[in-house]
């Protein structure tokens, strides 16, 4: 269904080439994400824009692409670091800390360490590869793939947090993470008893992509305290954030969404954002690529339980969509020690179950029948599932949930 944006957002994208056409109408399109690229940035440009960006009040970027090609954005200097801030200051587990002058320690994909570096790069008298974004944010990660951290990088990066730790009168940082890669942290930490050399932050929150239940709990019994979600995007900044009980909030200062269902009746929604949090491209219904589930099945914004997943992601079955979440909570209901999994498809009728565990163990031949049932009720296929040593990560340093022939 097109839907005319209020007043207030015509007003921000009249003069705009790429809504032109649109405005005319009275109608607008989902804008999806190709649309953005064509014609870039000449389908963006006001007169408006063009001083901007001669007078530095907007630049040109490059999204990280850690879940989709890079894209080429326009929007003002540290647009997204003081989005990011913003929700920090104003978040009811996390705002006290931040206002104290706690740092924040970043551990999460290569990608993103490596697009912090290359912003750097430009700065007058900048370290070449150095990791620290502003005084407030270090990167840690300087590997592809975190189950290959050795010793000497563990040492280093408990290092790196400690001396973050130092600006805090009582040492306290907040660690923002994949899941993932904290969670790896955590079983090098055991494997060589470095707890001691470790200061337990005073917030951990999990922001660059879907963190598994069983990885969500192993966190919160590691470190006993709430682990915070953030969901949002590069493009957009942060829409939604989670409370210590696990709900959660919206945070959508100058945008609305709106839920469409992907297929009638599976309870997968897709995400359509419209926001003018960046003046100098706004995003009206924006398709972002992530689907939610809602309390009840409805498009309710406001009753939204879990974002559960990419949209390009979804497993056909003969019971309609599968999303990520689908299969993590089927796999969360059998054995909590599943770390790592992956669904690998197998022609039509087939598929393979890759798993890893927490403690490194095999699983038990109770927790293969079970996830052997569980995954093939929620797929229709035949499912075979095998314990392995490792998982690969993918070239963006996140892991795919489903693989295709």
């Amino acid at each position: 269904m097109n839907r005319l944006p209020s007043a207030d957002v015509l007003d921000h994208v009249r003069e705009i080439p790429l809504y032109r056409a649109s405005v005319e109408r009275g109608h607008f399109p989902i804008l999806e994400k190709p649309e953005i690229a064509r014609d870039f940035p000449a389908n963006w440009m006001t007169p408006e824009l063009s001083r901007a960006l001669e007078t530095g009040e907007a630049e040109f970027v490059l999204s990280t692409g850690t879940n989709h090609a890079r894209m080429q954005l326009i929007r003002p200097p540290y647009f997204l670091l003081r989005s990011y801030y913003r929700l920090w200051s104003e978040h009811p587990d996390l705002g006290a800390l931040w206002h104290e002058g706690a740092r924040r320690v970043s551990l999460t994909t290569v990608l993103a360490t490596e697009h912090v570096a290359r912003v750097n790069a430009a700065k007058p008298g900048a370290t070449a590869g150095e990791r620290w974004l502003d005084d407030r944010t270090l990167y840690l990660n300087r590997r592809l793939d975190p189950s290959e951290w050795d010793r000497p990088e563990v040492e280093r990066m408990l290092a790196e947090i400690r001396d973050a730790g130092a600006a805090h009168p009582k040492g306290a940082y907040l660690l923002d993470c994949s899941g993932y890669h904290l969670a790896h942290l955590v079983r090098k930490i055991d494997e060589w008893d470095l707890w001691d050399a470790f200061p337990r932050p005073g917030g951990i929150i999990h922001a660059y992509e879907y963190t598994p239940l069983n990885v969500r709990a192993y966190l919160r019994a590691a470190f006993e305290r709430p682990v915070v979600d953030l969901f949002g995007s590069t493009e957009l900044g942060y829409l939604f954030y989670s409370e210590a009980d696990g709900s959660y909030r919206p945070y959508l200062h100058d945008m609305s969404v709106e839920l469409i269902p992907v297929e009638p009746g599976s309870g997968i929604h897709s995400l359509i954002v419209t926001s003018v949090r960046n003046p100098y491209m706004p995003l009206v219904r924006y398709r972002s690529g992530d689907c939610v589930r809602t309390r009840d099945g409805s498009a309710d914004p406001e009753r939204i339980i879990s974002f559960c997943g990419r949209e390009k992601e979804l497993l056909a079955t003969p019971d309609g969509p599968v999303a990520q979440a689908d299969l993590d909570v089927r796999i969360a209901a059998v054995t909590s020690r599943v770390f790592l999994h992956q669904l690998r498809l197998a022609g039509e009728e087939h598929c393979e179950l890759w798993c890893t565990t927490f403690d490194g163990e095999p699983l038990t031949p109770d927790e293969i029948s079970g996830l052997t049932s569980a995954v093939g009720d929620l797929t229709g296929r035949t499912c075979h599932v095998e314990h392995r040593a490792h998982v690969p990560i993918g070239r963006s340093g996140k892991y795919a949930w489903l693989t295709t022939p």
